[in-house]
């Protein structure tokens, strides 16, 4: 893949003030050899409003998040699907934002200079019937009872061909990306953001035979619910809709997305960021 030399660079964060003192960093790093456009929040956090822009209307080469992987999460909801993310993490674990923020001007130091770009696939939602516009999946899609402890009967199908029929508190169908997330809370499986797969997980099902299964990313997932149970349509753990009896969901391939290539060694990053993880958890119970 041909190196991309960067001249417009977008910058969005939390609006937390050690997010905006980073900001500040690249910004100074960045110098005069790109033009860097700041988010609204971030712009007004400066007292650089000129700068200021909304997410969703920035043409930029490729565009930092300073924050967790909440806020790329969000940010991709709004930015243009073709616009590479650079994620410094400002949060806990980071698997999307995979750059430390002590690391963060070093890495656009290089950055500048030309940078390469990693596909990740995203899962396009529907409601039938509905025209409304539900964010790309780049981690999950969940359904889940809106009523705790309330479990939803529902039918999952495969390109029309029923696959499971089940009563559990909701399911999660996942992107590659988003293995390590709730998929894998649920006991879903870690798979290789390089797979063209789709992940579907039960939560807690009333079933010993239902297990997380994997499925081509081009086939059409569609689910429905039986019942007068009330539902609730979540994705990435950003938009959320309810959903009841007369709705019938499509989950199919979405939009890619697209961040800036840091390394190749995908399960070495993992494994790091798992250890780190369970360290912390290892520290909080001692």
């Amino acid at each position: 893949m041909n190196s991309i030399q960067p001249k417009r660079i977008g910058m969005v964060s939390r609006g937390e003030p050690e997010d905006v003192l980073v900001v500040k960093r690249l910004i100074e790093c960045v110098g005069n050899r790109a033009e860097v456009i700041l988010d609204e929040k971030t712009a007004h956090n400066l007292g650089k409003r000129e700068q200021g822009m909304k997410i969703g209307e920035m043409v930029v080469d490729f565009l930092i998040c300073v924050g967790g992987d909440g806020t790329i999460l969000r940010t991709l909801h709004y930015l243009k699907s073709t616009t590479p993310v650079l994620g410094i993490n400002m949060g806990a674990i980071g698997f999307l934002a995979e750059v430390q923020p002590e690391n963060a001007v070093s890495v656009l130091t290089r950055i500048l200079e030309g940078f390469e770009v990693e596909r990740r696939e995203r899962l396009s939602v529907e409601v039938k019937g509905e025209g409304e516009r539900i964010p790309y999946a780049m981690n999950e899609a969940v359904v889940i009872t809106s009523k705790p402890g309330k479990m939803l009967h529902f039918a999952i199908f495969v390109d029309d061909d029923e696959l499971e029929r089940l009563r559990a508190d909701g399911v999660v169908f996942a992107t590659p990306t988003g293995s390590t997330a709730y998929a894998m809370s649920a006991g879903g499986p870690i798979v290789d953001p390089k797979v063209d797969a789709a992940i579907i997980v039960p939560i807690a099902p009333f079933k010993l035979s239902a297990r997380p299964t994997v499925v081509d990313i081009n086939t059409v997932i569609s689910l429905e619910l039986f019942g007068m149970k009330e539902a609730e349509l979540v994705i990435d753990g950003q938009f959320y809709r309810g959903i009841g009896k007369e709705d019938r969901i499509s989950i199919t391939r979405g939009e890619p997305a697209f961040f800036v290539k840091i390394r190749d060694k995908h399960f070495l990053k993992l494994h790091d960021k798992l250890r780190i993880e369970d360290e912390r958890e290892m520290k909080r119970l001692i």
